[in-house]
């Protein structure tokens, strides 16, 4: 059995819901395809996020990594197709506020995503469930995440496929928030786990 590293967020910014949290721990120690899911949920921290996730890959060895953001407003699952080496945006839960910063000085300008994205895509259109290949994870949090995912990975040549999803929020998060785009708890639970299905197919092919 092979482990996948599934990885969300705690809530952060105006967002008092993270529906990342809840499908990472809902998911944890469940099955999908040839894929032992261990999920955990990941600070809003810019300057701590990357060695979690850095320290997470060290402990559990996975076989594949994938890390889950919120897209407040977005209204299709997002997997994205780049990482840039760059972290520039709102404060951060700790108060972090970096401007035009790199994440790694010695680490290329952007890193593509090793995933199935175009396949996961496919397969979640053709499920009835809205998506679409993103081409900018942002500057925050999750471009953050994505960026030291693949490089750690890279530089260690692990040799193992690793991205980013981003997900639209929850009905739970609208009904809190206001005027945005959602999406029930269920679908999103659907969604992920025919990415991570899909996944594991692509693995056998």
């Amino acid at each position: 059995m092979k482990t996948l590293l599934l990885t969300g967020f705690e809530p952060f910014l105006s967002f008092t819901v993270n529906p990342t949290m809840k499908i990472v721990e809902e998911l944890n120690g469940q099955t999908i395809g040839d894929y032992q899911i261990v999920g955990k949920t990941m600070t809003v921290d810019f300057m701590a996020s990357g060695k979690q996730l850095i320290s997470l890959i060290e402990e559990y060895k996975p076989d594949a990594v994938i890390s889950l953001g919120l897209a407040g407003g977005r209204s299709k699952i997002t997997p994205e197709r780049i990482a840039i080496n760059v972290k520039d945006g709102e404060a951060d839960n700790e108060g972090h506020k970096p401007v035009d910063e790199v994440i790694h000085t010695d680490g290329p300008a952007a890193y593509l995503s090793t995933l199935p994205i175009r396949l996961m895509v496919d397969k979640l259109n053709e499920s009835g469930l809205p998506a679409a290949i993103s081409n900018t994870a942002g500057t925050y949090l999750c471009n953050n995440v994505m960026y030291e995912g693949l490089h750690t990975i890279q530089t260690a040549d692990l040799k193992i496929p690793s991205g980013f999803i981003h997900i639209p929020a929850s009905h739970e998060l609208a009904i809190q928030h206001g005027n945005i785009p959602s999406w029930s708890h269920e679908d999103l639970m659907k969604a992920i786990t025919l990415c991570i299905q899909v996944l594991s197919d692509s693995d056998q092919s």
